[in-house]
């Protein structure tokens, strides 16, 4: 009898333990539902609100959005295309007729707020982190569906509401209204004239990494040396530039008066070109110095006017020492050739 209970008690006990097992499977079971579900959802906004983008931006453009053109841009099947197109026509967000694709006002501002989201967070990544420039659209291609209104508006505050992103992009206010822009293509500016390079087109990926191998940003004062059907040569931020024309045609530029009213009637140096025992007087920091090297060099003491000294190259070449205020301070070259200075003459001994 004992034995009976015994073994009726330990047969309980296994049903339990069992239980309790298949009760922790389905908790588990409706929680990988659950984030699949949410994750789903994500991936089906994200692909909503890339096809908002891409409308918008070839209206903007001039040009007609095709199926072909959508699914090219988002990297999906046309097919896939056509089911994103179908549910923003369900909810009012687009329209299909004879002119193509079309967004409805609500589409228009959906599509804005993503734009801005994503450009004031490039914007972010480049004031006020040190991730490098390379990362900042992948990254913000991501952070864009997670932004809401509210936070962007938080982010433009913090940023002190700017009006273009590292890019030269501008970026929409909370209204959806763009500031005024009167710019040109670089490949169509007459040889001889200044320009400001107001905007550098960072797709596809492979032109903008040679637009950023040579140094050039939104900022940056250029003069078009020459320009023929296979080259365009240009000075800009104290070097020299050739640039194909596909190439020049990534860069749009705001034309200057001439050079003695636009402030550049001489060429300035570059840091990295002072030779050793030779002073010069701190003009400016480039455009392309951003976020925390930037405010590394301004706490180093690099600031407009400041006299710098060259003391020592190193022997290979990669790190000078420099004389600013009473302080020796090494920096590498790539890091010298973001400041620009104005050579002055030794005192007399």
């Amino acid at each position: 009898m004992l034995g009976q209970l015994a073994q009726t008690g330990a047969a309980l006990a296994w049903a339990v333990a069992a239980l309790a097992v298949i009760a922790a499977f389905v908790v588990l079971a409706r929680a990988a539902l659950a984030r699949w579900r949410q994750g789903r959802q994500f991936r089906l906004r994200v692909r909503a609100e890339d096809a908002l983008k891409h409308v918008y931006k070839a209206r903007a453009a001039g040009e007609r959005p095709t199926l072909e053109s959508m699914a090219g841009s988002m990297q999906v099947s046309v097919n896939r295309a056509a089911q994103t197109v179908a549910g923003l026509q369900k909810a009012e967000l687009l329209t299909l007729g004879e002119e193509g694709m079309r967004l409805t006002p609500s589409g228009e501002r959906y599509a804005l707020n993503v734009i801005r989201a994503h450009r004031l967070w490039e914007q972010h990544l480049a004031e006020k982190t040190g991730v490098a420039e390379n990362e900042w659209h992948r990254r913000a291609e991501r952070q864009e569906h997670l932004i809401t209104p509210e936070q962007a508006d938080s982010i433009s505050a913090g940023l002190g509401h700017p009006t273009h992103d590292p890019h030269g992009d501008p970026i929409p206010g909370p209204r959806g209204d763009f500031p005024p822009m009167s710019d040109q293509r670089l490949s169509s500016l007459e040889p001889g004239r200044w320009a400001r390079i107001t905007h550098i087109e960072d797709e596809p990926e492979e032109i903008f990494a040679q637009i950023r191998a040579m140094g050039l940003a939104p900022g940056m004062q250029l003069r078009l040396l020459a320009k023929d059907p296979r080259r365009l040569r240009c000075w800009c931020d104290g070097e020299d530039h050739v640039l194909a024309p596909i190439v020049a045609a990534n860069l749009t530029v705001q034309p200057l008066a001439e050079p003695a009213a636009a402030g550049e009637a001489a060429r300035p140096l570059l840091l990295s070109h002072l030779e050793p025992g030779r002073r010069g007087r701190v003009v400016r920091l480039s455009p392309r110095c951003r976020g925390a090297e930037r405010r590394r060099l301004m706490d180093l003491g690099i600031l407009p006017g400041t006299v710098v000294r060259s003391e020592l190259r190193s022997p290979t070449g990669g790190l000078t020492a420099y004389r600013v205020r009473d302080t020796l301070i090494a920096l590498r070259e790539e890091q010298a050739a973001q400041i620009q200075i104005e050579p002055l003459a030794e005192p007399a001994s």
